[in-house]
Parts: structure tokens; C-alpha cells; sequence
């Protein structure tokens, strides 16, 4: 059905149903993490009431969510109402229909949980883009050294043991590289050692258990993940000691901070939140994510990608610039291919501000002021609608030329890749650097090797990889 013939239908109400109250969510949260899975969770209910807006439960419901009850947008025409801030409010619903304690975050509301209508969120996402800017320069020489560490790591468990696990290395390294990139101080040379890594995951892990399942038996990850919130005095430990490396660390970022009229303290912790949480979580995840793709797309792509890669270094004298990442087309789109299947942050919130209409494809939806609307990423960058009958299978070369037409559909970023973050949006504000570091790590890939074979598989919060084989370079700078 043609857009104006979309318009021109008479509003409805979203199908689906809540079920009984307490009793359904607990049934629903059960298949979420159990019995179906959560894409199945919601391409079953979308098969079953024939559309991609539907009214659903979501979880963690019961204890830890007042009310699970939303209206899903689950295709690529619906989904972008979450992004439209004159429609939806962010407040406080960056983890959903649940708010982890602000225990958790020195007892502030972090730039995450603002609406932008409020006046901190201005000031703290203004304080992310200085200081992105303030680093430009030391993320390529930062990403190089730590990740070519890394992959010489990576050889010699090969020589070792015939295999090397990438997740376990990227979270080390990944946490010493975006630390190193953002503030020029290395988190193991401070008093927290090697020990950030750990006490991140542990920090992180309090905020998301409502959203994960660690592959215990129900009946003992129910009452303890999916019930009740964890106790932040757990981490609160943990969470101290990351907080004192960012203090000292981010001296310059927080004399920013307080000229733009932040405290210092909520500034720090902000900080720490944006990169923990954001960036940190964010690489465990997508570095993983787009190898992993790679990785399956087999030697003949990676012969394609090595080429364009030397090719771009070589006509720069050698070096990796900016200027020479440009020019790789194939490399920025099978990263903009794997952010679209593999997002780092797969769900989204809003709630409408206004009694509202929604459009899917093929209907329009009444959404009344109040409700809760709740998008599922992957079912909207899968939508065969816009990408085809290859919605679901990686292919790395569909943003090149005319593909980019279809870069407005990639909404990995909390937004549409087309459209750039402000302080006015809740688009994330490392947009273009998390691309940029796909990049580098598909770089440091194809200089270093002509192909390598990987095993991958399902980790906690994303692909699990692991590199069973690598092939040096035998052209180009990387070349044995």
C-alpha cells in the first residue's frame, strides 16, 4: 500500500492484549527469555494479529516494572515515532518500563534518563560533544595501538591452542582504548590495574539483569534476576573505584563541564555513565557483532574489503586517516550492515505526549497520551518491506552507491544514520566515532590479513567470537 493511500485510512486501535493482570506479563516474560526467545517472542505476536504495531507486554514486568503494557512498533515505517521528540518523552526510560536505582549512578539522573526538554540534558550532551571533539585526534592512533596488541595476542593463542577468544580480549582491550581515547589516561596504569574490565561488567550487570537471561534454570534466574532489582551496595564498591580513576582522569572534560554550569560531581558521573555504560557496552557488543559478520561472509568478501582497504592506506602514504577511511565504501557499508542486524541497543522506549496516530505499512494506529510506545529494533531493520527479500542475511556491499539510499533505515544510533545528534535529540552522541571504530577494526582486520575463519556464537549481551584461524597479509602494508 502507497504512502498517501496509508495516510487516507481511518485511524484503529493497535491489536493484541494485555492478558490477565500479573498473571499474563509473568506468562509473557516467560517466553521472553525461555520458552521462545525474544525475537520469536515478538515475530509470533506479530503473526498472530497480522501487524507490526500491537499491543504486547514486555519485560522484566512483575516486581520491577509498575506497568509492562506498550504498544509495540515493530516494521521500519512505525519505528521512527521514538525518535520524534515533540511526540514521545524520554524521561527516565532509557532501560524501558524499569529504572535502575540512581544508587547506581552516584544518586544522579544521567544524560540517559533526561528528557531533552530538561535543562541538564543540554548541558551534559554538550559536554559529550566537546569532548569528543576536544579527542578527535587521539582515536586513531589510540585504536591502532591497543587493537594491534590485541590481534598479535589473538596469533599466538592460535600458535598455542588453534584458537583465541575475541570477546574475552576486545573487553579488556576495548575498556583501555575508549578510556585512552577519551581522556589520554590508561585505566591499568592507575589504581585500578586490570581490574576495570571487572568491575565495569559488574556495574553494567546490575542495570541489565532484568533484560538478560545467563542460561540458569529458571527456577533459580527468576527469583533472582527477573523479580527484584539486585542491591546496588553490591557494586557500590566497584562503582567507587571507577569513579575515582574518572575524577582524576577527566580533569580537562570536568573543567569543561563547569564552565558550561555542570557540578563537578554530576558531570563525573555522567561521564563515567557515557563511557561505561554507552561506550564500553556499546564495543562488548558491536566489535563482536561486526567480525562476527565478517567472519561469515567468507574469504571472497574479505578479498574485496582487503583490496579497498590497501589501496585507500597505500594512496596515503601509508597511513590510516580520515581522509583514506573515507574513500573505503565497501568497508563503511558492511559496518553499517552489521550495526542494522547486529544493534548494539536493541530496544527503545517513548511515551506519547499527546493523543497521536502511528503509521505501519499498511494501517494507522490510534496511540492514546500516556502510552507507553516500545520499538524492537532488529523487526524494524529486518523489515523486508524496505530491505528485501535479504532483509535478514548479511549482505556487506548494500550501502554502497545507490544503496545508501537506505541508510535512513539504519537506526542502530537511536536515530536514523542519515540524521545527525544534538543536544535537542536523544540520537547518541558518539554516532559518528562508533562508526569510525567499526571501521578501524575492519582496517586493522585487512592490513594485518588476507582472510580468517571465526566460530561464532551467542554471548550474554551479543555474538560470542572466536578466531580459529588467520591468514597474514601477503600484499600491502601488512605484509609477511
Amino acid at each position: 500500500m502507497n504512502q498517501s493511500a496509508v495516510g487516507s485510512l481511518v485511524p484503529r486501535q493497535a491489536p493484541g492484549s494485555y492478558g490477565l493482570p500479573f498473571v499474563s506479563a509473568i506468562r509473557d516474560r516467560l517466553d521472553f527469555y525461555y520458552f521462545q526467545g525474544e525475537a520469536k517472542y515478538f515475530e509470533s505476536r506479530v503473526e498472530k494479529h497480522g501487524s507490526t504495531v500491537l499491543r504486547i507486554n514486555v519485560p522484566p514486568g512483575p516486581f520491577m516494572a509498575r506497568d509492562p503494557r506498550v504498544v509495540a512498533v515493530l516494521d521500519a515505517k512505525s519505528f521512527p515515532v521514538l525518535f520524534d521528540v515533540d511526540k514521545v518523552e524520554k524521561k527516565n526510560l532509557f532501560t524501558g518500563t524499569y529504572m535502575p536505582s540512581t544508587s547506581l549512578t552516584g544518586g544522579f539522573r544521567v544524560c540517559s534518563y533526561l528528557d531533552p526538554s530538561e535543562p541538564t540534558h543540554t548541558k551534559v550532551k554538550q559536554l559529550l560533544f566537546s569532548l569528543l571533539a576536544s579527542r578527535k585526534d587521539a582515536v586513531i592512533p589510540a585504536f591502532r595501538s591497543h587493537f594491534s596488541s590485541l590481534l598479535a595476542t589473538v596469533e599466538s593463542q592460535l600458535v598455542l591452542a588453534g584458537k583465541s577468544n575475541f570477546n574475552t580480549l576486545n573487553d579488556f582491550t576495548s575498556f583501555e582504548f575508549i578510556a585512552d581515547a577519551y581522556f589520554g589516561v590508561l585505566p591499568s596504569a592507575s589504581d585500578l590495574g586490570t581490574t576495570g574490565p571487572t568491575k565495569a561488567a559488574k556495574w553494567l550487570i546490575f542495570q541489565l539483569h532484568p533484560l538478560v537471561t545467563f542460561g540458569l534454570p529458571l527456577i533459580l534466574e527468576e527469583p533472582l534476576l527477573h523479580t527484584v532489582l539486585l542491591p546496588p551496595i553490591f557494586v557500590s564498591g566497584d562503582y567507587k573505584a571507577l569513579y575515582k580513576y574518572f575524577y582524576a582522569a577527566a580533569t580537562k572534560a570536568l573543567d569543561m563541564a563547569e564552565s558550561l554550569g555542570l557540578n563537578r560531581d554530576e558531570a563525573c558521573h555522567n561521564l563515567l555513565f557515557a563511557t561505561v555504560f554507552n561506550s564500553y557496552g556499546g564495543l562488548k557488543v558491536m566489535l563482536p557483532g561486526i567480525l562476527g559478520r565478517i567472519a561469515e561472509a567468507g574469504e571472497k568478501f574479505h578479498q574485496r574489503l582487503a583490496a579497498e582497504v590497501r589501496t585507500a592506506v597505500a594512496d596515503a602514504g601509508g597511513k590510516v586517516t580520515i581522509e583514506a577511511l573515507e574513500k573505503m565504501e565497501l568497508t563503511k557499508s558492511a559496518v553499517w550492515e552489521a550495526l542494522r542486524l547486529e544493534p548494539p541497543v536493541k530496544f527503545q522506549y517513548g511515551r506519547a505526549k499527546a493523543d497521536m496516530n502511528i503509521e505501519s505499512h499498511d494501517a494507522v494506529f490510534a496511540v492514546n497520551k500516556g502510552e507507553m510506545l516500545f520499538g524492537y529494533q532488529p523487526c524494524a531493520t529486518k523489515d523486508p518491506r524496505v530491505f528485501g527479500s535479504t532483509a535478514r542475511e548479511f549482505v556487506g556491499d548494500r550501502f554502497v552507491g545507490e544503496g545508501s539510499k537506505l541508510l535512513q533505515y539504519v537506526y542502530w544510533s537511536n536515530g536514523r544514520e542519515t540524521e545527525s545528534p544534538s543536544v535537542d535529540n536523544k540520537q547518541c552522541p558518539g554516532k559518528n566515532l562508533v562508526v569510525l571504530v567499526g571501521r578501524l577494526l575492519v582496517v586493522e582486520m585487512f592490513l594485518r590479513y588476507d582472510t580468517f575463519t571465526a566460530d561464532v556464537g551467542v554471548d550474554l549481551l551479543g555474538p560470542k567470537v572466536e578466531f580459529t584461524g588467520v591468514t597474514k597479509a601477503t600484499s600491502g602494508p601488512g605484509a609477511v
